[in-house]
């Protein structure tokens, strides 16, 4: 059966829908201090832009999707966050938020109470979140007789499905294969998948029916055309994962390196490439806590020779 488990990780927590070897649904918060869906905090009104307007809070700025009757630039006002900063190539699409009337300011849930019941364990030392991840970076899933290629872009998410199987076969494993990734990458927005040409209407009919079967809803699709391309839209409150960790490849493999030590005792070192290290230097709160966790001091050392995820965790005598 499956079931939720929850790793609040230092610097990043990590939940994971696991069932058996398999994880079905993930979710990544970094604890960065940047503004949360579900957050409501202080914003003051700023220039207006269409109907809305920027806002600045305390965490950043944002776009207030509509702005309060009456209400001019400069005044105070409570605001909830409905959708968190996008990474997107050579910027970040601003959070947006609306005007709330909740009273006072409360923090955005956590992993923990958006998965009430999870079980509390290192979910980010299991072999299939590094799986996880490295699909998430690099875009190549495997699947029985294909591949996925997954490239985001600021327009959509875009999957290409590739094989040996017979078209119609690799159209319906593709279109399972590519609905599980978008789950289990958590990847919202406008997404597009490139689905073999098939000769009929009812082996398109089949391809869409294997995305109906395997993406919960809410999502809206069309249908598989001619060509076979069929266009997803699913809700995009934050960023997907892939997002996420392409973002800065380097913070993710410190913070991947952070987890693997996080889960032994005693005196541990980091070795990593320049750009890894100058994040755990930077980062002196995680390397405190880092230390509480496993009961010994805390070190660095920069490997320049090493690629940026080939970073590794090492005993030392302190």
């Amino acid at each position: 059966m499956a079931e939720w488990r929850l790793d609040e990780g230092v610097g990043e927590h990590r939940a994971a829908l696991i069932d058996g070897d398999d994880i079905l649904e993930a979710a990544i918060d970094r604890q960065d201090g940047r503004l949360r869906v579900g957050q409501v905090i202080a914003a003051k009104l700023g220039e207006r832009i269409g109907g809305g307007a920027w806002i600045a809070t305390a965490q950043g700025d944002a776009v207030l999707e509509s702005v309060p009757a009456g209400l001019s630039q400069g005044r105070s006002l409570l605001v909830e966050i409905v959708r968190e900063a996008i990474p997107e190539p050579g910027r970040l699409k601003p959070p947006r938020a609306r005007a709330s009337d909740a009273g006072d300011e409360r923090a955005a849930p956590t992993l923990a109470e958006r998965f009430p019941g999870a079980r509390r364990m290192h979910v980010g030392s299991d072999p299939a979140w590094s799986e996880l991840i490295e699909e998430a970076l690099t875009g190549e899933i495997d699947f029985p007789g294909g591949r996925l290629r997954l490239s985001p872009t600021p327009a959509m998410a875009l999957f290409d499905v590739d094989g040996a199987l017979p078209p119609a076969e690799l159209a319906v494993a593709g279109a399972r294969a590519a609905a599980r990734a978008i789950r289990r990458l958590a990847i919202g927005g406008s997404i597009g998948v490139d689905l073999p040409t098939m000769g009929s209407k009812a082996e398109r009919a089949a391809a869409a029916r294997a995305i109906d079967d395997a993406l919960p809803q809410p999502f809206e699709r069309t249908a598989v055309n001619g060509f076979g391309f069929v266009q997803i839209v699913r809700p995009r409150p934050r960023a997907s994962i892939p997002e996420i960790v392409r973002a800065d490849p380097a913070l993710t493999q410190a913070l991947l390196l952070i987890a693997r030590a996080s889960h032994e005792i005693g005196p541990r070192r980091l070795v990593a490439a320049p750009p890894v290290i100058a994040h755990l230097e930077r980062e002196t709160d995680w390397r405190d806590a880092l230390a509480r966790r496993i009961g010994g001091a805390v070190a660095l050392r920069v490997d320049p020779a090493l690629a940026i995820s080939a970073g590794h965790v090492e005993t030392f005598q302190a």
